[in-house]
């Protein structure tokens, strides 16, 4: 176990009708539920064996025997706030618990893979910060050795502009920076083309 390492997963609690939304209104909720469940396993297949600490956020209640095991995750629920201040508040929480290298990672990403993951803390020895793009303008992935709240902040989360406007801040900043491969996140029945979800 790399002791000043953590991994942050932000996943919602696998209900009917309240994941994948965009999804579901071409799919239908059972669908979406279903395909949802597939990347919550996928999200713990690829973490499971990392050697760092690994803690799930999840948006409503902390769920114990689930899917993520209790000895090996930790658990909390997300801080207030939009996307941004939850992703803030819990980065500055594992900094301030002794974390020199901290990665945020969600659960809609079927390409992630644990190499990919690893790759992050291995740019993080050379680079103030990792970022992983998503080819619907977000990112799968963001790692930094130390808080930089203002790549949080004035974002319009949800849409193409995510990543442009960090990886902006992040050059304002004059950050150094490392960028992982372009993923695909599943957010529409057209990004399941040619994914096998089984």
């Amino acid at each position: 176990m790399t002791d000043k390492k953590l991994l942050l997963l932000f996943v919602r609690n696998p209900k009917l009708g309240k994941v994948k939304t965009r999804l579901a209104s071409a799919v239908g909720p059972e669908m979406a539920l279903e395909i949802y469940l597939r990347l919550l396993h996928h999200t713990l297949d690829v973490s499971q064996a990392l050697p760092v600490h690994k803690l799930v956020y999840y948006t409503d209640r902390v769920e114990t025997n689930d899917l993520w095991p209790d000895d090996q995750y930790q658990k909390r629920v997300q801080p207030q706030g939009d996307l941004g201040e939850k992703m803030e508040a819990a980065f500055a929480a594992a900094f301030a618990e002794g974390y020199s290298s901290v990665v945020i990672i969600g659960s809609d990403c079927l390409q992630l893979t644990p190499e990919i993951i690893w790759r992050a803390y291995i740019e993080l020895t050379q680079h103030d910060v990792v970022i992983g793009p998503a080819l619907d303008g977000g990112y799968y992935l963001l790692g930094m050795n130390k808080p930089h709240p203002e790549l949080f902040r004035n974002k319009r989360w949800s849409t193409e502009h995510v990543f442009p406007d960090t990886l902006l801040d992040i050059q304002t900043l004059q950050l150094s920076y490392a960028l992982l491969p372009r993923l695909s996140d599943v957010d529409y029945v057209e990004d399941l083309d040619g994914t096998r979800l089984s």
